[in-house]
């Protein structure tokens, strides 16, 4: 039986690429420069240090401009343009409705990760959160799945850890956990369940549960 999730945020728990990769656009513009939306946001997914790093490249700009001018604009994005996926508050409900527990392991930091909880009402479904903040090391390591696991006293074989990369899987693997990819979009890694929507996943679950 499944009853407790380790959960991704950005493009898992909410569709937050879109406005990233927006704010990189902004942030280029800010330097007169014009690029696709859609391959802005290709990069985003493979990380925002991989984006910003591959748009100073391309652009011949400095990165760390690059990084600034992006969290300026970034950080005027409102919640309401960075929504839930459908279905994810409902899954969350769920696990608390049947004694389990979420808990969020993260490369986003705290604040953005309450705020966007927060102005959708979901920071209650939540036990836990390990983020950028708490310095332990990128996924794939697992060392913060560890930690999470201990911290909130999780059964190792009743835990999920779900997330739409490759670095979700694998350190969810390396910490033997059943693991579950969002979407398709891996780089030749093979999770135990894969889905396109978390209506999917709430009646995988609940099927465990029977």
């Amino acid at each position: 039986m499944l009853r407790n999730i380790i959960w991704d945020v950005d493009g898992t728990l909410f569709d937050t690429y879109p406005a990233i990769a927006q704010a990189f656009k902004a942030a280029l513009n800010d330097f007169g420069i014009e690029a696709s939306l859609d391959w802005i946001e290709g990069l985003a997914k493979k990380s925002l240090d991989y984006c910003a790093s591959a748009l100073a490249d391309k652009y011949q700009l400095n990165e760390e401009d690059i990084g600034q001018a992006f969290g300026e604009h970034y950080d005027h994005t409102p919640p309401e343009e960075q929504p839930p996926f459908p279905g994810v508050k409902a899954l969350c409900k769920y696990i608390c409705s049947i004694g389990g527990k979420n808990v969020i392991v993260t490369h986003r930091g705290h604040e953005g990760t309450a705020e966007l909880l927060a102005a959708n009402h979901m920071t209650p479904y939540f036990a836990g959160c390990l983020a950028r903040d708490d310095g332990y090391p990128k996924k794939p390591d697992p060392t913060a799945f560890e930690a999470i696991l201990k911290t909130h006293d999780l059964n190792r074989e009743e835990t999920l850890a779900v997330g739409d990369r490759d670095i979700d899987i694998l350190a969810g693997q390396a910490a033997g956990l059943f693991t579950c990819l969002f979407g398709s979009e891996t780089e030749g890694v093979i999770a135990d369940l894969t889905v396109s929507s978390f209506e999917e996943l709430y009646r995988y679950i609940v099927s465990t549960s029977k």
